[in-house]
């Protein structure tokens, strides 16, 4: 009996043991992509060793950096966690782009009300009104992906462009929320009450970091020890089997849509709160889609969403440093992101196809031994 049948808490749900024996496939597919990164890199006539050194010294090479480093990667652990959550149930959530919209509008205009309230309050019920106008944005996809069948790819990415647009309209003048003579279409800015306070001096960073790393832990935590997490897991591994078991399929899939856009309404509230201040047109500028490549590197783990999304946010921080010092442009770090997740995906490829002739094999020494007994 080969170790995978020994193991399946280990295959089929996230915990310590699916760390130990899949944990080196997102590594090997970064490594992987960092070395055809340099060889990119090389070709340009820079020395690759210079220019990761230039890039891991803007990303972690001062306190400012490392703050600039957790800036970034709050809306990618809270968007990453939500669409992680999908990929363990089998479907896939790309709509974090139109979520952050919907959540941002949510906030601004909770925020742009001077309540006679604490801060506390303020920002609790701005977090409210993302959560609740993300979830009726994410809605409609959620309810056609799961009563009617129709593809969640489809419909999530056409309400991204929905939603985009639909920003872009409210912060253009004449509407209410514009911020009247501005330069760039944006709305008024928001009640200092409604702002999320700054943990360090003379950075940008906010509380967003804080939220992203505790929502991964409590995914975390839920998928593994919770009601929701077993039948979440069950639905991603066999459909079939699930609804043969009597699992509700249709109202597990509506809820894990449901959970990706209110995680993405919570991190569109973060930037607007923490960090912008306001709502601008075209803010987001593809965060969710790299939200999508953050939870497939970490293979839907929202522990390894932690990681996954730090290491896109120092390649983004870094970039500018590199480009500075060395000359490579700062799209190379696009291009090393993107090589690092088909590299992922390709090992991860490999690997279960390995596994199915491993099983296969298995089973025909098994007839065999019965044929012959």
């Amino acid at each position: 009996m080969t170790e995978k049948k020994k193991l399946p808490d280990f295959i089929y749900f996230p915990g310590f043991g699916e760390l130990v024996l899949s944990g080196a496939r997102p590594l090997f597919g970064i490594l992987l992509g960092l070395l055809a990164g340099a060889g990119l890199i090389a070709l340009s006539g820079v020395n690759p060793l210079d220019a990761y050194t230039a890039l891991l010294k803007g990303a972690v090479g001062s306190p400012q950096a490392i703050a600039n480093v957790l800036v970034r990667a709050s809306p990618l652990l809270i968007c990453g966690v939500g669409v992680a959550l999908g990929i363990k149930a089998g479907v896939w959530n790309i709509g974090p782009e139109g979520y952050m919209y919907a959540g941002a509008i949510g906030a601004t205009v909770v925020g742009l009300i001077p309540l006679p309230v604490s801060p506390i309050i303020h920002i609790t019920l701005a977090f409210l009104a993302a959560i609740v106008v993300a979830a009726i944005w994410g809605f409609g996809p959620a309810y056609l992906r799961a009563y009617r069948g129709v593809n969640e790819v489809v419909t999530t990415i056409m309400m991204n462009y929905v939603a985009i647009y639909f920003v872009s309209w409210l912060v253009h003048e004449p509407q209410p929320m514009a911020e009247p003579g501005s330069f760039f279409p944006m709305s008024r800015m928001i009640a200092p009450t409604a702002m999320l306070p700054i943990l360090m001096k003379g950075s940008s960073l906010h509380p967003g970091f804080i939220i992203g790393l505790a929502a991964c832990i409590l995914f975390f935590l839920a998928l593994r020890f919770t009601p929701f997490g077993l039948r979440t897991r069950m639905l991603g591994a066999n459909p079939d089997a699930a609804r043969y078991a009597g699992m509700n399929v249709k109202r597990q899939i509506l809820f894990v849509l449901l959970i990706g856009a209110l995680m993405g309404g919570v991190a569109g509230a973060c930037e607007i709160m923490g960090l912008k201040d306001r709502l601008y047109m075209d803010f987001v500028a593809g965060v969710g889609y790299e939200a999508v490549a953050v939870a497939l590197l970490a293979g839907g783990n929202p522990l390894g969403v932690i990681a996954s999304a730090l290491f896109f946010s120092a390649l983004k921080a870094g970039g500018t440093t590199m480009s500075i010092q060395t000359g490579v442009g700062a799209p190379m770090t696009v291009v090393i992101e993107a090589l690092c997740v088909i590299f992922v995906i390709a090992v991860g490829y490999s690997e279960r196809k390995r596994l199915e002739r491993l099983d296969k094999t298995e089973k025909e020494d098994e007839e065999v031994v019965e044929h012959v007994g």
